[in-house]
C-alpha cells in the first residue's frame, strides 16, 4: 500500500513539475499576447470603436468643432493621429485635418480638442487618404523618421 501513495506522490510532483516547466518563460523569446502591465494599460485605455470613432469632438469652451472619422497609427507605434472632420454637410465629410491623438482628451464624458475653433480647424492644411498607404508596410522594412 506504502508503495501504491509513493507511486501517486511521485507521479503527481512529475505532473506538476511538467506543468511548471511549460509556463516558464526562456529568456530571449518574444512573448505572444500582452503582459500584466500592458493589460492594465488596456483597461484603462480608449476603445476606437466604442469610445471614439463618430463621435463629436469640442473645444474647451463646449462648441463642437468636428467629427472623429478615424484613427491613423505609424507603423513603429510611436505616433498616433486623429482623422477630424472639420466640416461636415449631410454626414459627407467636406474638410478632414489630422492632429496628434495627444491633441485630444476626454472630459465630463465629450472628447475634448482645448484651443480649437471652429475657423482655426478649418485653416489646417486637408488630410488626403491618397497619400497613406492603403496596405501597411511590415514593421522590418519601416524606415525610421
Amino acid at each position: 500500500m506504502k508503495a501504491k501513495w509513493a507511486l501517486v506522490f511521485l507521479a503527481t510532483s512529475a505532473f506538476g513539475a511538467v506543468c511548471q516547466s511549460a509556463s516558464a518563460q526562456v529568456a530571449g523569446t518574444q512573448t505572444i499576447g500582452v503582459s500584466v502591465e500592458e493589460s492594465q494599460l488596456i483597461v484603462e485605455g480608449w476603445s476606437t470603436k466604442k469610445s471614439l470613432l463618430g463621435k463629436s469632438i469640442y473645444n474647451d469652451s463646449g462648441e463642437k468643432v468636428g467629427v472623429l472619422h478615424d484613427i491613423i497609427i505609424a507603423p513603429d507605434n510611436a505616433a498616433s493621429f486623429a482623422i477630424v472632420a472639420a466640416h461636415q454637410f449631410l454626414g459627407v465629410s467636406q474638410h478632414d485635418v489630422a492632429i496628434p491623438m495627444s491633441q485630444l482628451d476626454y472630459v465630463n464624458g465629450k472628447l475634448v480638442w482645448a484651443g480649437a475653433t471652429r475657423d482655426a480647424v478649418k485653416s489646417i492644411p486637408a488630410f488626403q487618404y491618397a497619400k497613406v498607404r492603403v496596405i501597411p508596410v511590415a514593421r522590418k522594412d519601416y524606415g525610421q523618421h
